[in-house]
C-alpha cells in the first residue's frame, strides 16, 4: 500500500513523540496485546538501530496521561530499487486495545507524514495482510492505497527451482 494523501487534523488529549529505547517495554506490550505475538527481538533491534542511526528512521510515540498508548516505525530509505527520491516504508503500527477507535492512530500517522515531508519523502509504504480487514480498513481511512507492485513469495526449504 502506499500514501500520497495529506491525513486528517489530530485529535486532542494524546502527545505525540519521538520513541526512545525506555519505550521498549511498552511497545512491545501493545503489540503482543494487538498481534498475539512477542516480537521483543525486531523492536530491540529496531530502537537500537534508531539510537545509532537517528536519521535512518521516523519513531513515533503516543502518549496519554503520562502513559504510551501506541506508536509507529518508519524507515527511510534513497535510491532503493535504482530510485532517486527519498522514500519510506512504514515497518510498525500499534495502538493499545484499551485507547483505539479513539483517533490515536490518525494521530500517528499525522505525525510520521510530517516527519516524513520534513525528509523530503513524497510517498510511504507498507504491507500488509489483506485479510486482517481491521488494519486494511485503518490503512484505507488513513489515506493509503494499492500500491502498482506485486509482492511474491515461496518458501525456501527446496533445492530445486520447483
Amino acid at each position: 500500500m502506499t500514501h500520497s494523501a495529506a491525513p486528517p487534523a489530530p485529535s486532542s488529549g494524546t502527545r505525540i513523540r519521538l520513541l526512545t529505547g525506555n519505550d521498549l517495554d511498552a511497545v512491545v506490550a501493545i503489540d503482543k496485546a494487538v498481534s498475539g505475538r512477542l516480537r521483543r527481538g525486531f523492536y530491540e533491534k529496531r530502537l537500537a538501530h534508531l539510537a545509532r542511526e537517528p536519521s535512518a528512521f521516523v519513531a513515533l510515540g503516543a502518549d496519554r496521561d503520562g502513559k504510551l498508548v501506541g506508536f509507529v516505525f518508519a524507515r527511510l530509505y534513497e535510491g532503493e530499487f535504482g530510485g532517486r527520491v527519498p522514500e519510506a516504508a512504514l515497518d510498525a503500527i500499534g495502538v493499545a486495545s484499551d485507547a483505539r477507535h479513539q483517533g490515536i492512530g490518525s494521530k500517528l500517522v499525522d505525525g510520521m507524514m510530517a516527519a516524513m515531508r520534513s525528509h523530503g519523502v513524497t510517498e510511504i509504504a507498507t504491507e500488509t495482510d489483506w485479510t486482517d480487514t481491521d488494519l486494511t480498513g485503518f490503512f484505507a481511512e488513513a489515506g493509503f492505497s494499492l500500491a502498482p507492485r506485486i509482492v511474491l513469495e515461496r518458501a525456501v526449504g527446496r533445492a530445486s527451482g520447483r
